[in-house]
């Protein structure tokens, strides 16, 4: 009876052990992950739409979508662009004056020292997609990112549905 009762202790031991050793393994991972991750978010309020692709936040920071490239309507050496005023009003309605939660990859800043951003509205659209899926801009793949192939399809389907720009 006393070696049964030693058997089954040190099994309960053993089992304790495991799954503590498990549990630590598993909440290291998960510190690593969130430390190392590439990304994170903020939230912030826009101040004004600049043009269809980059923002004005209150605190004074620019803000340029990442893999969006609407035609021009601010640039200092060239006219307004077709589409130009459409994709910047369409910007305007959607985020001017509101918070977005603003995503950033592995470059936080362009060499304008802008920050590049994925912006999403609070009630969940994802700004940057949206503009290419209705036609207002382009995806814009000099650089690559995250969701590279999604911005080519929406490009795609905006074209084939002449949205937009593409009427």
């Amino acid at each position: 009876m006393q070696k049964k009762i030693n058997t089954d202790e040190a099994e309960s031991s053993i089992k304790y052990a495991i799954n503590r050793k498990l549990s630590i393994c598993i909440i290291a991972a998960l510190i690593l992950f969130f430390l190392l991750s590439p990304s994170h978010a903020e939230i912030y309020k826009v101040k004004r739409v600049i043009d269809g692709d980059t923002l004005l936040l209150i605190n004074g920071e620019k803000v340029r979508l990442i893999g969006v490239n609407t035609p021009e309507t601010k640039h200092p050496q060239k006219p307004v662009e077709y589409f130009g005023k459409e994709a910047h009003l369409f910007a305007k309605q959607m985020i001017e004056g509101k918070e977005a939660r603003f995503e950033f990859d592995r470059q936080k800043r362009d060499r304008y020292r802008r920050l590049l951003a994925y912006v999403y509205l609070l009630d969940g659209t994802f700004l940057n997609a949206e503009i290419i899926k209705q036609g207002y801009g382009f995806a814009y793949t000099k650089f690559p990112f995250k969701y590279m192939e999604e911005f080519r399809r929406y490009e795609r389907e905006a074209r084939e549905n002449r949205k937009g720009l593409w009427r």
